[in-house]
């Protein structure tokens, strides 16, 4: 195993940060035999979920995690385990979630996890308990990648759909601990970070060939398990279940109406009704339209088209994307649909791809909303983040000027304040929507398509503050 067993505490953590399914993970981990094959991982391609893989370096170390950030000691854990890829023949590619989706559809979910972080930053702040990664932690995974030559990228948005379908077209395995990769339909499986034990390197007999002992999960082997049920039926197990995508008190409605059958119970069995119960009642069905006709009639009529369409579209959250990574690897192009209308600049969307630019640029620039992450400080203060804002002030004054089809959009967080940006930020033990009005640029330096042409020797202090602060951040 990864060194000794991780802690049921840092397991649960884990699974609360990196959500995906309700359940799920747990339920497949009690029947590791049935649904898990042993590999020994070497000489491939491996596609890696990057917030997955440094949250987990991050709470599995033994790093100190309440003085601001352990950095040094979480870059040579995060250097070692691509020094142990490297002997064993594996070629890392990690693949980074950017800012949120369009649709803004996993507020709820976000805010969700801000409250928990905070209640953890709190009792860490008191010399108790808890795992909430340093505010830093995402930069110094991406300088150790630039380091090592790891190849890397940073999604536009989510990025769990672009890493299937990267694996799939590279015909390799996906490495995460997110539960959805349970649900896709992968062409060489998923392994799971806590059964990749990375630091137990082991020698093949014989030889000098090195291998990783891992775990791989098995999608036939679970669709085996519920009667050869039919795999396009997952996606909706899933948005039944429960995952990020969606929260529909409705879906409660139905549950409590059909009679879900358990099979063999067991005590593990009682422990995941839902997932075993769901697993079962839909594997009686041939295809998913069957199925969503048999949910909406537990619904009252009023509610089934919305429903129908709400649960629809959460599905497709689990078909092939149309991004192709492997052109970015090969050849440095990022072409996002969803970014491309925007209309963006082009600097903006390298450097975004890239990991210059952190995913709190898209999401100012897509949302005119942006969520200032907790760190483990004296929840009685002010927070930390109250000490820049004046710069954020000035990077919300360029990102009015991004692109005309920011200016009209349905989303716009506050369509009358039009220089007005919202930030979800920690008052006290709770999280608050705040106001924020943009700093109002001159036109002539403000224009972000030209933004790095402008002279860095202008005299002007306003505008050396915010060339700086473009260029250092991240």
């Amino acid at each position: 195993m990864e060194g000794p067993a991780p802690g049921q505490e840092v397991q649960a953590i884990l699974q609360t940060v990196i959500m995906g399914i309700r359940g799920l993970m747990s339920f497949v981990e009690d029947h590791s035999n049935e649904f898990f094959t042993d590999l020994k991982l070497r000489d491939t391609k491996i596609v890696i979920d990057g917030y997955a893989l440094f949250h987990r370096l991050c709470f599995n170390s033994n790093l100190e995690l309440r003085y601001g950030g352990d950095y040094d000691s979480f870059a040579d854990v995060a250097q070692k385990f691509f020094e142990s890829l490297l002997a064993c023949n594996i070629c890392p590619y990690v693949v980074l979630d950017g800012g949120c989706d369009i649709s803004d559809k996993k507020l709820k979910t976000l805010k969700d996890r801000a409250r928990e972080k905070i209640q953890m930053a709190h009792s860490l702040s008191v010399g108790g308990g808890g795992y909430v990664c340093p505010l830093l932690i995402r930069e110094a995974f991406i300088q150790v990648l630039i380091k090592l030559q790891v190849s890397f990228v940073q999604c536009f948005s989510e990025a769990d759909r672009d890493i299937m379908t990267l694996a799939n077209h590279w015909n390799c395995p996906v490495l995460s601990s997110d539960s959805d990769f349970c649900i896709f339909d992968l062409k060489s499986g998923f392994c799971p970070l806590n059964s990749f034990q990375w630091r137990n390197v082991n020698t093949i007999k014989g030889t000098q060939d090195c291998y990783i002992p891992a775990k791989c999960f098995s999608l036939d082997a679970l669709c085996h398990h519920f009667s050869n049920m039919n795999k396009s039926l997952l996606p909706l197990f899933a948005v039944l279940c429960g995952n990020d995508h969606i929260n529909l008190p409705i879906i409660e409605t139905f549950l409590s109406k059909v009679r879900l059958p358990l099979g063999a119970t067991s005590s593990k069995g009682r422990r995941h009704h839902r997932v075993l119960g769901l697993l079962n009642w839909l594997s009686h069905f041939a295809d998913p339209t069957e199925a969503l006709d048999n949910v909406l009639k537990y619904l009252p009529k009023k509610d089934r088209e919305n429903v129908k369409e709400i649960l629809c579209c959460s599905m497709e959250e689990y078909q092939q994307s149309q991004v192709e990574l492997q052109d970015f690897f090969q050849y440095g192009t990022y072409a996002c649909p969803a970014a491309l209308n925007l209309d963006l600049p082009e600097w903006v969307l390298e450097a975004l791809a890239k990991g210059q630019l952190s995913p709190f640029i898209s999401d100012a620039l897509v949302l005119r909303r942006t969520i200032l992450h907790t760190q483990v400080e004296n929840m009685q203060q002010p927070n930390a983040h109250r000490i820049s804002l004046p710069i954020r002030q000035i990077i919300y004054g360029l990102l009015l000027n991004a692109s005309p089809h920011l200016e009209n959009t349905s989303w716009n967080a506050l369509p009358s304040q039009p220089l007005a940006f919202s930030e979800v930020e920690r008052i006290n033990k709770n999280i608050k929507t705040s106001t924020v009005n943009a700093v109002e640029l001159p036109k002539d330096h403000s224009d972000l398509s030209k933004l790095t042409e402008v002279n860095r020797s202008i005299p002007s202090c306003q505008h050396n503050t915010m060339i700086d602060y473009k260029l250092g951040f991240r």
